[in-house]
């Protein structure tokens, strides 16, 4: 697999707490139409902060996770699962995810998705941005951005001083 490293400061999209809590109760909205889900399963570790936002939104009291490492800071590597869906959830899903909800912040080039997708076919995939590349593989999105953009989340950041933009800040 090529490893890709964060792209130029002109492609950079920082998303604060207060958007990221917007975008992901807008996706909630979506989502609420589409249900009932049995439970939601977060993709670690981004997929942590919007699967509890959803599911509280959607009053989902059954939380799992399936963790997944694919980035190393700012550089994509080789995929590994590491823990996958508990097999209650599992079950809750007949085994292929059917009304199970997955949740992850951002879809990228597809390669995480795709090993979920692979692990529960049935269930109906949400993230809160969706990349071209990886687009295809979710099911509900709320932002979509370039291929070439780096979102920094807001657990990626710190409160710091910003020069304006006509003197280089971002």
């Amino acid at each position: 697999m090529s490893e890709s490293a964060i792209p130029s400061p002109d492609k950079i999209f920082p998303v604060s707490w207060d958007q990221f809590h917007r975008d992901c109760r807008a996706l909630t909205w979506r989502l609420s139409g589409l249900g009932p889900f049995a439970a939601v399963v977060g993709i670690t570790r981004g997929g942590l902060v919007p699967a509890t936002i959803v599911a509280r939104e959607l009053n989902v009291r059954i939380i799992d996770t399936v963790c997944v490492v694919s980035y190393e800071h700012q550089t994509q590597g080789d995929l590994r699962v590491l823990k996958s869906v508990s097999p209650e959830t599992l079950a809750l899903g007949g085994g292929t995810g059917k009304g199970l909800l997955i949740v992850d912040d951002l879809v990228d080039t597809g390669k995480t998705a795709r090993i979920v997708r692979d692990l529960l076919p049935d269930a109906h995939f949400a993230t809160v941005y969706a990349k071209p590349q990886g687009k295809p593989l979710v099911d509900t999105f709320i932002t979509e951005v370039s291929q070439d953009t780096w979102i920094f989340f807001p657990w990626d950041t710190g409160l710091a001083f910003q020069p304006p933009i006509r003197e280089g800040g971002a």
